[in-house]
């Protein structure tokens, strides 16, 4: 690994040497060339000098300051800012040791590792290393690199130092007008809310890959090969539902119940009284759907009847007249008692 900036760190009155390598790696991200859509060609950047529109060649670009809100640039070259007093341009300056809770995430910028340069730094090198572990603390300092000073962070990390290059606090942002206004939460959200992030569980970084990368590249080798690329599933919009019901399935899911997790949390039932009271009312609609459908049945059978007498009016004088002597037979009976 190849070292980008060699200085070293001064602690009191301890100068530890040490070499600067960049933590971090972008080039397995997706990136993307400029094309002419019309032939396929790359397109290329030019540098173009606004004044005469001429191409300007790379060993004659230099620097320049222009003022905020003026329209003056003022041309800057090397020898000028080499000049300048900037005492942390070869040295990280530890300024203090805080909490790494201190440290608000947002400022953090660039990753870089610091090994030790030479054989003489090896001792203080380790010696800082292990009362960064052991305090459990992190370095706060100033550095210069690329011709920028910035604040910088130094902690312990898999048998290194690293350091961190942070923000400055003007450079952070306010969320005004972002965060939301005052709700209300109930305790049982809360609960389960929390019940759900300790049931996810550790993280494997392992597992942890890139989707979308491993997507651009099945995407290419099916242009090459002259196939239909395969255009996944798009999941559908985002849905209102009812939070505590998506807060229980999710826990169920997270604990291992990943069948029931297929389900909609918009179905899932809120276990109270509102619950009784909806299986209460959808009783006494079905009480009441079994009353009107018998009331169907008795009014279907007396018009049935009534188109009967209509069709048989005999049958139905016969009908009439027989309760016309069974009531003379029970006065017969009374009179011979």
């Amino acid at each position: 690994m190849r070292s980008i900036w060699n200085g070293s760190i001064s602690f009191g009155l301890v100068t530890i040497p040490v070499k600067t390598y960049s933590a971090t790696d972008r080039t397995s991200s997706v990136s993307f060339v400029r094309i002419h859509e019309k032939d396929g060609a790359p397109v290329q950047y030019r540098k173009i000098c606004e004044l005469d529109g001429e191409e300007v060649p790379n060993e004659e670009v230099g620097k320049g300051y222009q003022p905020p809100g003026d329209d003056t640039v003022v041309p800057i070259t090397d020898d000028d800012l080499s000049q300048l007093p900037m005492p942390t341009a070869k040295t990280l300056s530890i300024l203090s040791f805080v909490d790494p809770a201190e440290i608000d995430p947002l400022q953090m910028d660039k990753s870089y590792y610091l090994g030790p340069n030479g054989a003489a730094a090896v001792k203080p090198y380790t010696v800082l290393r292990e009362a960064l572990e052991h305090h459990r603390k992190v370095a706060i300092g100033k550095v210069a690199m690329r011709g920028r000073e910035s604040l910088a962070m130094l902690r312990a990390h898999d048998g290194a130092i690293v350091m961190h290059q942070l923000l400055w606090p003007d450079q952070i942002r306010p969320a005004t007008g972002i965060a939301p206004d005052e709700v209300e939460i109930r305790e049982n959200e809360m609960t389960l809310a929390e019940t759900l992030m300790d049931s996810l569980g550790a993280l494997d970084p392992a597992e942890l890959h890139d989707d979308y990368r491993e997507a651009v590249e099945e995407l290419v080798a099916a242009k090459l090969e002259g196939a239909e690329p395969v255009v996944p599933a798009t999941p559908s919009g985002a849905q209102v539902i009812d939070l505590t019901a998506a807060l229980e399935k999710s826990v169920r899911a997270a604990q291992g119940g990943a069948a029931q997790a297929e389900e909609s949390a918009s179905v899932t039932p809120i276990r109270g009284r509102k619950t009784a009271k909806k299986a209460t009312a959808k009783k006494t609609a079905a009480g009441g759907t079994d009353k009107k459908a018998t009331s169907r049945r008795t009014t279907a059978q007396k018009t049935a009847a009534k188109s009967t007498a209509r069709k048989s009016p005999e049958k139905t004088a016969t009908k009439k007249a027989a309760p016309k002597k069974a009531s003379a037979k029970k006065t017969s009976a009374r009179k011979s008692g």
